[in-house]
Parts: C-alpha cells; structure tokens; sequence
C-alpha cells in the first residue's frame, strides 16, 4: 500500500491544492483533494478484475472550488437542511444563510466544500492513511463556537475505505458532517444508476414537506416505494405516484437505520449487475440519506469530459436527521466545549 502527493491547482487566494492517491494491493485506488477534503476519483475492479472509476467528480481544482453539486466533499457545518435557516440554541436564535430557497443546505453557500483543509499523510500497518484538519472560526457561515475538525481516510487491504470524524467546539454549537460522494458502480460516465439493486437497513423514514424539510414524523417504510428492506433496483418505483417522491423528484429522503445505537452498523448494500461490482455501507450515525442525482441536468461537465446526466449518480449519506437542531424528538447534533463529536462511515468493496 502506498500514498502519492501532488500537486492538483492553485485556488483563487494563490494557494496551491494538493491530490494524493491512496492505493492497495487489490486494485483499489482512492484519490483525494484537500479542497473540501473530495473523494476525486475511485476506482475498484469489477468481477473479471477490470478497473474503473466509480464516483462522479472533476478533473482540475478550479471546478472544486465551484463543486455546486457537491461531488465527494465533506459536507459541514451541518449536512443536509435546516428550515428557514434558522435554530435556537441555549436562549439565542441564529440566522444562517438561506442557500436552497428559503432553506439552508450542507452548511451554506461556501461550507466546507470549497475549504483548503491542511493534510498529513500517515502510514499505518494496515492501512494508508490521509488526515485533514480545518478550524471553522467563530461566526462562520453565520454558526456559533470556533469548530476544530479531523477527518481521517483510511483505505485498507480488507478494500474498505473508512472516514472517521472528529471535532471540538470552544463554544456551544451544533455539528453534523458526511461524505457526499455521488457513486455508479458501472463507472462514472456509464448512464444512470436505475439498475443498481438496493437494500437499506431502516424500517423506517423522516417524510419531507414541500421544502424537503421534515415533517417530525416517523413513517414506516411498510407499503411504500421507500421500502428497500428487501433488495430492489433503484428505478423499479422512482416515478410512482408516491407524494414523497413527487416532492424529492425521486429520492431525497433519510432513513432511520436499524441498529444504529450499537456503533457501526449496516447501513445500506448496492450492487451492479453488468460489472458485479458491490458497495456496502456502514456508520455509527443513526440516518442515511438516500439521494438519486434527481437536480443533475448534464450541466455539469464531470471527469474526462462526461456529462452528468440526471440519475447518474446515487449518495449514500451517513448522517444525523435533516432540521435536527428545530427537532427536540430527533437525536441531538449539539457540541458542548469539553465533548468530542466523533464519528465512522466505512464503504466496502466486493464483486458478485
């Protein structure tokens, strides 16, 4: 196993952003940029042990620091929305940015998307490692506290690339941080994900308004198309006559996974079948949202020149419920001075 550092653009203040390449012993090979700390490129072989890149994203740094529809980032102060942006913590009301229409999104306009994060490579028995830290100052993105977040990317021969979260606050606040890594298990130009057989290891979800904010109801998966409790292909019931689907355009929606007070759990399976490629995903979170590109229109011009059509992607992202901090009855995304945010989401790789 192995790392590669080099050097990948320059950002708009001069500065020079970094690609490091992680690799195994079994074809598998990461790259990542310190630019929002992105999942670049990911490639894996597939049954008959061809490689090919299994994640949508950008060739040059330029487009990351742009990177509207969030390719492989890691997603913060809080992932996911936050209705009229706003919540009320400890007596105060902040006002955060309203970046998806009278909403707030993945932590505002910049986030910590388009963020230069500082970068140690690490070198571990068993595995390669990249570790980045960014301090969110106080008043960020209009957030309270001074936020101190690592996130370490580990790939290991097991072919499982692990993403542990940290962070400390020296002011209440409130964290919530994912990766945001859009996937097609038949390479990242390929067409649409509608083939792709699901499971999702929740009994049940949070319904969305109109706004795609939730409602603070709980609803079984039981007799609807956001049941993946069994596998399924993604595009068997992607257009039915489901109001929650009419509302996200497909799905946009987070499942409350079984289990997941336990530590790492299972969250959700995909596999391919053209390629036999197999993603598994796992998290001590307690929700995954599950987002099928439904807004990718094929404006974006992706790696190699592709085109990013509608549905030619999926996100699988580990997280704490949208609106959380407006939701006493969801789990709690609020950091204290003295406690440590601390999380993992692993992706696994196989063939069938």
């Amino acid at each position: 196993m192995h790392i590669q550092e080099e050097r990948f653009g320059v950002m708009p203040d001069g500065r020079i952003a970094l690609l490091y390449t992680l690799a195994n012993a079994n074809g598998v090979r990461v790259r990542l940029t310190n630019i929002g700390g992105s999942i670049v490129g990911l490639e894996t072989p597939d049954r008959n042990g061809a490689p090919a890149d299994i994640v949508l994203g950008y060739d040059n740094a330029e487009q990351y620091v742009a990177n509207k529809p969030h390719f492989g980032c890691v997603v913060g102060r809080f992932a996911n929305r936050i209705a009229k942006g706003r919540f009320t913590l400890d007596g105060v009301t902040y006002q955060l940015a309203t970046n998806n229409r009278e909403n707030h999104l993945h932590g505002g306009p910049q986030g910590f998307a388009r963020k230069l994060w500082n970068v140690e490579p690490v070198e571990e028995v068993d595995a390669v490692c990249v570790r980045l830290r960014y301090v969110s100052p106080d008043g960020e993105e209009s957030y309270p506290g001074t936020l101190t977040c690592i996130v370490t990317y580990r790939l290991t021969d097991a072919n499982e690339l692990r993403i542990d979260y940290e962070a400390t606050t020296d002011a209440p606040t409130i964290v919530n941080l994912t990766n945001h890594s859009y996937f097609n298990l038949a390479g990242h130009g390929a067409g649409d994900i509608l083939n792709h057989e699901l499971t999702i290891n929740a009994d049940r979800f949070t319904p969305v308004d109109p706004s795609l904010i939730p409602t603070g109801e709980v609803r079984s998966v039981e007799g609807t198309p956001l049941d993946f409790r069994a596998p399924r292909t993604i595009g068997a019931r992607i257009d039915g006559d489901y109001e929650q689907l009419r509302l996200g355009r497909g799905y946009d929606h987070n499942y409350v996974l079984n289990g997941s007070a336990d530590g790492l759990c299972f969250a959700a399976r995909v596999s391919e079948p053209s390629s036999g490629r197999v993603l598994e995903a796992y998290t001590t979170q307690p929700g995954v949202q599950l987002y099928t590109g439904n807004m990718l229109d094929g404006t974006e011009i992706g790696k190699g020149g592709k085109a990013y059509l509608r549905r030619f992607g999926f996100c699988l992202e580990t997280q704490h419920f949208p609106d959380s901090p407006n939701r006493p009855e969801f789990p709690s995304v609020v950091l204290r001075p003295g406690e440590r945010y601390a999380q993992t989401m692993v992706f696994r790789f196989d063939v069938c």
